[in-house]
């Protein structure tokens, strides 16, 4: 099992900027990918971003796509999630996930992913 915390979250302004960070621990870095969703109260889980375990590979929902970038330091146990250009509709929680399945091609599917952090609060102000 991995175990997630996220941190990083925050208030911003519309048009401002925030990095997300999730510390992984409980198995090797590299034996798995990673994810970053989000969840809006009465919404279902939306992906957000994918890497793949060297960070050579990512994938992103069209909504962040020239906005967002994930990346991760296989050294610090640590993806990221850097948020440019923030709109209101930005305005929910996060989570990263950790995919171990070794899977050919990154998911966007949380039912795909194994292990889940708490989540970080993101607010974009108008």
């Amino acid at each position: 099992q991995v175990q997630l915390v996220e941190s990083g979250g925050g208030l911003v302004q519309a048009g401002g900027s925030l990095r997300l960070s999730c510390a992984a621990s409980g198995r090797t870095f590299t034996d798995y990918a990673m994810g970053w969703f989000r969840q809006a109260p009465g919404k279902e889980r939306e992906f957000v971003a994918a890497i793949n375990w060297s960070g050579g590979v990512t994938k992103y929902a069209d909504s962040v796509k020239g906005r967002f970038s994930i990346t991760r330091d296989n050294a610090k146990n640590t993806i990221y999630l850097r948020m440019n250009s923030l709109k209101p509709e930005d305005t929910t929680v996060y989570y990263c996930a950790a995919d171990y399945s070794r899977r050919r091609v990154l998911s966007d599917q949380a039912s795909e992913y194994f292990s889940w952090g708490q989540g970080t609060q993101v607010t974009v102000s108008s």
